[in-house]
């Protein structure tokens, strides 16, 4: 069963998490405080980006702490009542077995509409009456729904961590999944995500699990977050539809093209469809789906688009009983991939030519073929040639990583 590497690698104590070390100080001041008197503001309201730790953070505190951590979230404040009840019978300081309670209300900024707004009230009477340390979370603290109840906390700030951070993290996760990681790779990740380390670490599973390497090639597909968030939601809608119109809506929705779309599919679907008998209709859906892509491409009769659409969405929908077995990752299509990494390779190929073919008197594709194929022996058993050789050649970095690399 593929567990999410977000779970997997969570962090447990307040060492792991990292970044925001002012503000983990705050926290564990300010909850220290609860063993004198009773601190000014009995509530902290934690706030900043999504991915930035700061849940795992309190969780983490209160597991070094051994306080017994009491957690809700927005589901959960969707009426005065519901509120009440929860944080009525958490407030008091103090459990059964002598542990310090630590209560947490998390995704604050999901309150909305006027029923939601009689838990927020409830909150913000709670946080002045508790006699347990409540901490609040939300993205934004700023935002005019929490005004009243602003004026009750401590408010902490989070930041985005690092990108060195976020990369040492990477590495981290990737030596224990046992996987060797180009150092460009985890930077180009960590690039995209913006200091989102949860979108990070779910990243690095999408391209990197069952693989023992992932090289810079492996990511380079990667583009905005955005951008790959609209794939995965697409795809999801798809597997996942509740109806025949849902799955061709998703489709005629997105902005995704329809070739690349087909692509992910075909490479997800025996992830997602378990049942053989179930994967093997899909897969049915997907082939007539693909005969109508050639037949649209052979004689550009563009009104055979619907059942093209319709195969690859419809058709996969009403093929499978759509259960879930558990979280399974989108992968990136491997056939994409492979096409990526040999025009990279083609065009390394080429340009190394040029420079052998000039130094040699041949043509860049003798050079390709007949000198290159040495030269990898060379740089990957002689570092002294090697040396020279890249000297003389005018050989850049990449061309010396393309030459020594064992692939």
């Amino acid at each position: 069963m593929n567990i999410p590497w977000t779970l997997k690698y969570k962090p447990k104590t307040l060492s792991e998490v990292i970044g925001n070390g002012n503000a983990k100080k705050k926290i564990l001041q300010w909850i220290k405080q609860w063993d004198g008197k009773l601190p000014k503001k009995r509530a902290l309201l934690l706030y900043g980006p999504p991915g930035t730790g700061k849940t795992v953070t309190v969780e983490a505190i209160a597991n070094d702490l051994d306080m017994e951590l009491v957690q809700s979230n927005a589901s959960d404040y969707r009426t005065a009542e519901a509120v009440q009840r929860f944080a009525g019978r958490s407030s008091q300081y103090g459990t059964l077995f002598g542990k310090k309670r630590l209560i947490l209300f998390d995704e604050l900024d999901g309150i909305t509409g006027s029923a939601d707004r009689g838990g927020l009230r409830v909150i913000t009477r709670i946080v002045k009456e508790t006699g347990s340390p409540i901490i609040l979370i939300a993205n934004d603290a700023y935002n005019p729904r929490f005004s009243t109840l602003r004026k009750s906390c401590q408010l902490i700030e989070f930041k985005k961590p690092t990108r060195t951070q976020i990369t040492k993290l990477l590495a981290k996760i990737c030596s224990l999944e046992g996987i060797q990681a180009e150092p460009d790779a985890l930077k180009l990740i960590t690039e995209r995500v913006n200091g989102d380390v949860r979108s990070a670490i779910n990243d690095l599973q999408v391209l990197a699990q069952g693989k023992d390497r992932l090289t810079f090639d492996d990511v380079a597909w990667l583009s905005s977050r955005d951008r790959k968030e609209v794939i995965f939601n697409t795809l999801r809608r798809i597997f996942y539809a509740h109806s025949i119109t849902g799955a061709l809506r998703a489709a005629r929705e997105t902005d995704v093209d329809l070739d690349m779309l087909l692509e992910w599919i075909y490479e997800n679907l025996p992830y997602h469809v378990k049942d053989p008998k179930e994967l093997a209709a899909t897969m049915e859906m997907l082939a007539l789906a693909d005969i109508y892509r050639g037949r649209i491409s052979a004689t550009q009769d563009w009104s055979l688009m619907r059942y093209y659409i319709d195969f690859m969405t419809a058709g996969i929908a009403a093929s499978w009983s759509r259960r879930s077995h558990g979280w399974t990752p989108f992968r990136f299509p491997s056939r994409i991939m492979s096409m990526s990494r040999s025009k990279a390779e083609r065009g390394m190929l080429k340009a190394m030519g040029l420079r052998i073919g000039r130094k040699c008197h041949i043509s860049a594709d003798r050079a390709a073929r007949d000198v290159i194929p040495f030269l990898r022996v060379i740089f990957q058993n002689d570092s002294k040639m090697k040396e020279n050789l890249v000297k003389w050649l005018g050989l850049d970095e990449e061309m010396v990583n393309f030459l020594s690399s064992k692939k």
